[in-house]
């Protein structure tokens, strides 16, 4: 037990899960990051180079938390090797009908539905522009997950995620091709070879170099997966991340079942299962995510073959202490 578990999560387990997100980043936001520091304890060193990109540690945020990279500073001062802002898309967005963030604690799991909130790439292009002149920007890599707008046809997404990299490409250390939420109608489509292989060349014409990442789901088939990987080895791509959040919700019988993504504990083995197998298939690096809840599910992951991971559900249950607890585990 920490000063999170302990004081800071039943605070705010109280407030409806969307209330706590957002006074989450509003505190980590306000606090100076010295503050933090002092709180949490220094940041664990285990650096790793992956993408041409060295890491402090292999440890990183999932997208989905600071979509709209408004408490950057704050991350690093918890201790997270990397973050990863957004989904960002090309038009601003409000998303889907509240509420659609859903807490079952017993299962250590979430559900959520957000539908790709945010204030659009040209807005957040304007406050990492701020945060750079005024000297704030992070010592730990950022990347940048982009996703397609929910009022673009599919035909059109090659041209609406280059539009959201042509804004951001002066601030991500990699970027991340989001074709895999399940909570923006026809998104998944984009995971079809042909469909993607669009959307990344139109990237790659605009920068041949720069990281690039793409995002899929932990209910493909493997085929489909392998698929995937023989593509992005195809089309110049720098890794997968494996994966996102699931829409099976077998794991929620006896629960309430909300419609969604769900994620945590439940996603564990099947993530892990996919990243094996992926492995087996291609030599690109692969980010981790999914059931990440303590030491010993992060180090199955970099057993499994991940060069990193990321957090999301496991830091809204543990707090800052399993980053450490990772590092600890994949020392």
């Amino acid at each position: 037990m920490n000063i999170y578990e302990s004081v800071l999560r039943p605070v705010m387990f109280r407030m409806d899960p969307e209330t706590a997100h957002h006074f989450a980043l509003d505190q980590l936001a306000a606090i100076p990051p010295q503050v933090l520091r002092l709180i949490f304890g220094p940041a664990p060193a285990q650096p790793r180079e992956v993408f041409g990109i060295t890491f402090p540690n292999p440890v990183g945020l999932a997208a989905g938390m600071d979509k709209n990279a408004t408490s950057l500073a704050g991350w690093e001062a918890l201790g997270f090797g990397f973050v990863e802002i957004g989904t960002i898309t090309a038009h601003a967005q409000p998303g889907n009908p509240k509420p659609r963030i859903f807490r079952y604690p017993p299962l250590g799991a979430l559900v959520n539905r957000m539908g790709f909130n945010n204030d659009g790439s040209e807005e957040v292009a304007r406050r990492l522009t701020r945060l750079k002149e005024a000297g704030e920007w992070p010592r730990i890599p950022v990347g940048v997950n982009i996703g397609k707008s929910k009022i673009t046809p599919l035909e059109g997404a090659p041209e609406d995620y280059l539009t959201s990299f042509r804004r951001l490409r002066a601030f991500g250390d990699y970027f991340v091709i989001n074709v895999s939420s399940p909570n923006t109608p026809g998104l998944r489509n984009l995971q079809e070879t042909g469909l993607l292989r669009d959307i990344v060349r139109g990237i790659r014409s605009e920068d041949a170099k720069i990281p690039l990442l793409v995002k899929i789901a932990p209910d493909l088939a493997d085929e489909q997966a392998f698929e995937i990987a023989a593509m992005a080895e195809e089309e110049n791509v720098s890794g997968l991340i494996a994966t996102n959040t699931t829409i099976d919700h077998s794991a929620l019988a006896g629960f309430r079942d909300e419609t969604g993504g769900l994620s945590g504990k439940p996603l564990r083995t099947r993530a892990s299962q996919l990243l094996r197998d992926l492995k087996k298939k291609t030599k690109l690096p692969i980010i981790a995510s999914g059931g990440v809840m303590d030491g010993d599910s992060g180090k199955e992951k970099f057993d499994a073959g991940a060069s990193l991971v990321q957090i999301y559900t496991g830091f809204i249950y543990r707090g800052p202490q399993l980053i450490r607890a990772i590092c600890r585990a994949a020392a």
